[in-house]
Protein backbone atom coordinates (compact mmCIF):
# COMPACT_ATOMS: atom_id res chain seq x y z
CA UNK A 1 0.00 0.00 0.00
CA UNK A 2 1.67 3.11 -0.91
CA UNK A 3 0.16 6.77 -0.32
CA UNK A 4 1.53 9.87 -1.92
CA UNK A 5 1.91 12.69 0.41
CA UNK A 6 4.48 15.51 0.29
CA UNK A 7 3.40 17.31 3.23
CA UNK A 8 3.99 15.17 6.36
CA UNK A 9 6.97 14.44 6.45
CA UNK A 10 10.66 16.23 5.94
CA UNK A 11 13.41 14.33 3.95
CA UNK A 12 16.24 14.72 6.21
CA UNK A 13 18.49 13.95 3.07
CA UNK A 14 17.04 14.57 -0.79
CA UNK A 15 17.99 10.52 -1.49
CA UNK A 16 16.64 7.38 1.04
CA UNK A 17 14.60 5.08 2.71
CA UNK A 18 13.69 6.92 6.47
CA UNK A 19 11.13 5.26 9.56
CA UNK A 20 8.13 7.48 10.09
CA UNK A 21 8.94 9.28 13.53
CA UNK A 22 5.29 7.99 14.89
CA UNK A 23 4.53 4.31 12.96
CA UNK A 24 6.61 1.42 13.62
CA UNK A 25 5.44 -0.36 10.33
CA UNK A 26 5.27 2.86 8.26
CA UNK A 27 8.51 4.37 6.14
CA UNK A 28 9.24 7.46 3.69
CA UNK A 29 11.02 7.19 0.17
CA UNK A 30 12.64 10.46 -0.59
CA UNK A 31 13.97 11.43 -4.17
CA UNK A 32 14.66 14.66 -4.90
CA UNK A 33 13.34 15.67 -1.39
CA UNK A 34 9.83 14.57 -2.53
CA UNK A 35 9.02 11.52 0.06
CA UNK A 36 6.68 8.89 -0.50
CA UNK A 37 5.01 6.87 2.85
CA UNK A 38 4.89 3.08 2.32
CA UNK A 39 3.86 0.35 4.55
CA UNK A 40 5.12 -2.87 6.08
CA UNK A 41 3.08 -6.02 5.44
CA UNK A 42 0.94 -6.36 8.25
CA UNK A 43 2.40 -7.47 11.54
CA UNK A 44 5.90 -6.32 10.30
CA UNK A 45 7.40 -3.21 11.36
CA UNK A 46 10.44 -1.61 9.91
CA UNK A 47 13.89 -1.59 11.51
CA UNK A 48 16.45 1.39 9.81
CA UNK A 49 19.27 -0.93 11.67
CA UNK A 50 18.78 -3.64 9.22
CA UNK A 51 21.18 -3.98 6.42
CA UNK A 52 19.09 -6.07 4.03
CA UNK A 53 16.93 -4.52 1.18
CA UNK A 54 13.67 -5.52 2.77
CA UNK A 55 14.11 -3.65 6.09
CA UNK A 56 10.53 -4.60 7.29
CA UNK A 57 10.84 -7.43 10.17
CA UNK A 58 9.21 -9.20 13.36
CA UNK A 59 8.25 -6.84 15.90
CA UNK A 60 10.26 -8.51 18.53
CA UNK A 61 13.20 -7.89 16.40
CA UNK A 62 12.95 -4.49 16.45
CA UNK A 63 12.44 -1.40 19.13
CA UNK A 64 9.15 0.53 18.60
CA UNK A 65 9.19 2.26 21.87
CA UNK A 66 9.68 5.69 20.35
CA UNK A 67 6.85 4.81 17.31
CA UNK A 68 4.34 2.88 18.78
CA UNK A 69 1.55 3.34 16.58
CA UNK A 70 0.49 0.65 14.02
CA UNK A 71 -1.38 0.65 10.78
CA UNK A 72 -5.10 -1.07 11.90
CA UNK A 73 -4.58 -4.79 12.04
CA UNK A 74 -5.90 -7.25 9.81
CA UNK A 75 -6.68 -10.93 11.44
CA UNK A 76 -7.50 -14.09 9.86
CA UNK A 77 -8.84 -17.09 12.37
CA UNK A 78 -5.54 -17.88 14.13
CA UNK A 79 -3.38 -14.96 13.26
CA UNK A 80 -4.18 -11.11 14.84
CA UNK A 81 -2.02 -9.65 12.56
CA UNK A 82 -1.18 -11.61 8.97
CA UNK A 83 2.41 -11.80 9.68
CA UNK A 84 4.00 -12.77 12.43
CA UNK A 85 4.50 -15.13 15.72
CA UNK A 86 2.01 -15.38 18.06
CA UNK A 87 1.07 -16.90 21.00
CA UNK A 88 -2.20 -18.87 21.24
CA UNK A 89 -5.33 -17.21 21.78
CA UNK A 90 -6.28 -18.67 24.91
CA UNK A 91 -4.32 -17.57 27.43
CA UNK A 92 -4.04 -20.77 29.29
CA UNK A 93 -2.43 -22.39 26.42
CA UNK A 94 1.15 -21.65 26.93
CA UNK A 95 3.12 -24.09 25.19
CA UNK A 96 1.52 -23.71 21.63
CA UNK A 97 2.12 -20.87 19.54
CA UNK A 98 1.70 -19.68 15.35
CA UNK A 99 3.66 -18.95 13.06
CA UNK A 100 2.19 -16.09 10.71
CA UNK A 101 2.65 -15.89 6.84
CA UNK A 102 0.08 -13.45 5.13
CA UNK A 103 -2.83 -14.73 6.63
CA UNK A 104 -2.22 -18.43 6.88
CA UNK A 105 -0.89 -20.16 10.10
CA UNK A 106 1.62 -22.58 11.31
CA UNK A 107 1.08 -24.53 14.61
CA UNK A 108 4.18 -25.19 16.52
CA UNK A 109 4.52 -27.14 20.17
CA UNK A 110 6.97 -25.78 22.36
CA UNK A 111 9.34 -28.77 23.97
CA UNK A 112 8.55 -29.73 27.51
CA UNK A 113 8.74 -27.60 30.23
CA UNK A 114 9.13 -24.87 28.10
CA UNK A 115 6.26 -21.86 26.96
CA UNK A 116 6.53 -19.35 23.96
CA UNK A 117 7.53 -15.89 24.90
CA UNK A 118 5.86 -13.23 22.25
CA UNK A 119 8.72 -10.99 23.36
CA UNK A 120 11.35 -12.77 22.14
CA UNK A 121 9.90 -15.14 19.41
CA UNK A 122 10.95 -18.06 20.82
CA UNK A 123 10.32 -20.87 23.71
CA UNK A 124 11.73 -20.18 27.12
CA UNK A 125 11.60 -21.32 30.78
CA UNK A 126 8.09 -19.92 32.47
CA UNK A 127 10.06 -17.71 35.15
CA UNK A 128 11.77 -15.83 31.58
CA UNK A 129 8.90 -15.39 29.41
CA UNK A 130 6.50 -13.70 33.07
CA UNK A 131 3.58 -14.67 30.80
CA UNK A 132 0.35 -14.30 33.79
CA UNK A 133 -0.50 -18.39 34.24
CA UNK A 134 1.99 -19.70 32.63
CA UNK A 135 3.81 -20.41 35.09
CA UNK A 136 4.35 -24.20 35.71
CA UNK A 137 5.16 -25.73 38.88
CA UNK A 138 7.84 -28.52 38.99
CA UNK A 139 6.50 -31.93 39.09
CA UNK A 140 7.10 -34.40 41.92
CA UNK A 141 7.29 -38.44 42.17
CA UNK A 142 5.68 -40.30 43.96
CA UNK A 143 8.90 -40.55 46.10
CA UNK A 144 8.95 -36.78 46.75
CA UNK A 145 11.77 -36.13 44.34
CA UNK A 146 11.30 -32.54 43.21
CA UNK A 147 14.09 -31.21 40.36
CA UNK A 148 16.56 -28.81 42.02
CA UNK A 149 16.10 -25.18 40.94
CA UNK A 150 20.25 -24.93 40.83
CA UNK A 151 21.54 -24.99 37.31
CA UNK A 152 24.17 -28.64 36.85
CA UNK A 153 27.06 -27.87 34.63
CA UNK A 154 28.61 -30.53 32.44
CA UNK A 155 32.53 -30.81 32.36
CA UNK A 156 32.71 -28.43 29.14
CA UNK A 157 31.19 -25.48 31.91
CA UNK A 158 27.65 -25.45 29.79
CA UNK A 159 24.52 -25.76 31.20
CA UNK A 160 22.88 -29.10 31.18
CA UNK A 161 19.25 -29.48 29.93
CA UNK A 162 18.42 -32.74 31.15
CA UNK A 163 20.29 -33.08 34.15
CA UNK A 164 20.49 -36.71 36.51
CA UNK A 165 20.49 -36.91 39.81
CA UNK A 166 21.62 -40.01 41.75
CA UNK A 167 18.86 -41.89 43.87
CA UNK A 168 19.24 -43.97 47.20
CA UNK A 169 19.56 -47.49 44.67
CA UNK A 170 22.85 -47.61 43.56
CA UNK A 171 21.16 -49.14 39.66
CA UNK A 172 18.57 -45.94 39.55
CA UNK A 173 18.59 -42.31 39.14
CA UNK A 174 16.30 -39.47 38.21
CA UNK A 175 16.36 -37.19 35.40
CA UNK A 176 14.89 -33.44 34.81
CA UNK A 177 13.13 -33.26 31.28
CA UNK A 178 14.21 -29.63 30.53
CA UNK A 179 15.14 -28.82 34.43
CA UNK A 180 11.47 -29.26 35.51
CA UNK A 181 9.66 -32.63 34.71
CA UNK A 182 11.20 -35.04 36.91
CA UNK A 183 11.33 -38.96 35.98
CA UNK A 184 12.86 -42.14 37.46
CA UNK A 185 14.98 -44.39 35.33
CA UNK A 186 16.94 -47.22 36.17
CA UNK A 187 20.30 -48.54 34.06
CA UNK A 188 20.34 -51.60 32.18
CA UNK A 189 21.22 -54.69 33.94
CA UNK A 190 24.35 -55.00 35.98
CA UNK A 191 24.85 -51.49 35.40
CA UNK A 192 24.99 -48.88 38.00
CA UNK A 193 24.82 -44.94 37.82
CA UNK A 194 27.78 -42.90 38.42
CA UNK A 195 27.19 -39.46 39.75
CA UNK A 196 30.88 -38.32 38.55
CA UNK A 197 30.26 -39.12 35.07
CA UNK A 198 26.36 -38.78 35.23
CA UNK A 199 25.73 -42.08 32.92
CA UNK A 200 25.33 -45.96 34.05
CA UNK A 201 28.71 -47.73 34.84
CA UNK A 202 29.90 -51.11 35.30
CA UNK A 203 29.70 -51.17 39.56
CA UNK A 204 33.62 -51.56 40.01
CA UNK A 205 33.23 -47.93 38.48
CA UNK A 206 31.08 -46.35 41.17
CA UNK A 207 32.49 -46.47 44.88
CA UNK A 208 29.94 -47.46 47.49
CA UNK A 209 28.34 -49.96 44.10
CA UNK A 210 30.90 -52.33 43.68
CA UNK A 211 28.82 -54.95 45.25
CA UNK A 212 25.38 -53.66 44.44
CA UNK A 213 24.81 -57.36 42.53
CA UNK A 214 26.30 -59.28 45.31
CA UNK A 215 28.15 -62.53 43.84
CA UNK A 216 26.23 -62.72 40.01
CA UNK A 217 28.75 -62.37 37.60
CA UNK A 218 28.79 -59.30 35.73
CA UNK A 219 30.93 -60.12 32.62
CA UNK A 220 30.52 -63.49 31.22
CA UNK A 221 33.34 -63.70 28.56
CA UNK A 222 33.14 -66.15 25.66
CA UNK A 223 35.58 -69.00 25.62
CA UNK A 224 38.38 -68.40 23.35
CA UNK A 225 38.13 -71.01 21.09
CA UNK A 226 41.50 -72.12 19.63
CA UNK A 227 41.91 -73.24 16.31
CA UNK A 228 43.21 -76.72 15.49
CA UNK A 229 46.12 -76.72 13.05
Amino acid sequence: MTVRNLTDFLCPKSDGIFPDPNQCDKFWECVDGEAESQLCPDGLVYDPTNRNVNKCDHRFQVDCSDRPELQPAQPTEACPRRNGIFAHPESSVCHLFYTCVDGAAVQTECAAGLVFDENTGTCTWPESAGRQGCFKKAGRLPDGFECPTEEVKDVRGLTEIHPKYPHEDCAKFYVCLNRIEPRLLTCDRFKVFNVEKSFCDDPENVPDCEDYFGDVPVFQKPATKVREE
